[in-house]
């Protein structure tokens, strides 16, 4: 793992503007206060954000992905994604934050497995239609009201409200992203991408996340092929080089750094691996992203 400048910035909560640690909630008017300037530059978070844009058109970027907020939309990222925030621009709507810590209090830890949670599909807009807007704003300032209040079993409560939300807006994902949700391996699938976050600088290979899965590499292939359209190695190497790419324009490593920290031994390899994927070399790619964003 990479430390000190070279590195990009990871943010608590608290760090982030949270009240707390694990868990906040927040009205947003067009008068919002003013954001850490620190989140004005790439940086990590490592919490979950649930945003409800009522009014506001400011431009966010996760994972070099440009989204200009638009009124009655949902917008959500997962920790560890890298986000700018391009402008401090005001706008009106309701911002939930949570971490795994607050996950992991949750009395039904099938809460993880919630598409909303798991976003398969790499997804972080939904449109909403006017009854989902009212559905979920309500909900959502029911959990205000209890987490400004703290009435008796005010955790639990948010607990499950939280469980509402995410399970309401887990419908609206998979009808907007997935249509194939209930189809058989789906789940190995789910299951798969969960164990790519977690270990893709420690295994590049299928034979190591079938051996995890406890199945073979031939079947787990099969199975992701016809699930995703894509092969199993593909999903591995896209997580590889979307975090070299991260590294590459957000950080001023170096190239041999960068092939350490996600798993490679060899930086001429991780070079060649980069140039396969990304038709260009990691020093060519960083020099150009950098010309086109700065």
């Amino acid at each position: 793992m990479i430390s000190g400048a070279s590195s990009i910035p990871k943010y608590s909560l608290e760090q982030s503007g949270g009240r707390n640690n694990l868990f906040d909630i927040r009205r947003i008017g067009t008068d919002s206060r003013e954001m850490p300037s620190i989140l004005l530059s790439p940086h990590r978070k490592d919490f979950y954000m649930l945003v409800l844009v009522e009014e506001g058109s400011s431009r966010h970027w996760v994972d070099m992905h440009p989204y200009t907020l638009k009124a009655d939309t949902f917008y959500f990222t997962t920790p560890h994604q890298v986000h700018v925030k391009e402008e401090q621009e005001p706008m009106k709507g309701m911002v939930l934050y949570f971490t795994e810590g607050f996950l992991d209090a949750a009395a039904n830890q099938q809460i993880r497995q919630l598409p909303v949670i798991q976003n398969p599909d790499n997804g972080h807009e939904m449109p909403l239609e006017k009854e989902d807007v009212a559905y979920v704003r309500d909900i959502m300032l029911r959990m205000a009201e209890e987490y400004e209040q703290r009435p008796d079993w005010h955790s639990t409560m948010l607990q499950a409200y939280l469980h509402v939300l995410l399970i309401y807006l887990s419908r609206l994902y998979t009808r907007q992203f997935t249509t194939s949700e209930k189809r058989p391996g789906r789940q190995l699938l789910k299951k798969f991408l969960g164990l790519i976050e977690s270990n893709y600088t420690q295994h590049h290979e299928v034979a190591a996340y079938a051996g995890l899965l406890n199945i073979t590499a031939g079947h787990l292939g099969d199975v992701v092929r016809e699930q995703s359209g894509r092969s199993a190695i593909e999903h591995i190497h896209a997580r590889l080089l979307l975090e070299a790419r991260r590294m590459l324009f957000h950080t001023d490593s170096s190239i041999k750094e960068i092939a350490f920290a996600l798993g490679f031994e060899d930086a001429s390899y991780f070079n060649r691996f980069f140039k396969r994927g990304c038709q260009q070399t990691p020093l060519a790619f960083r020099t150009a992203a950098r010309e086109m964003y700065h």
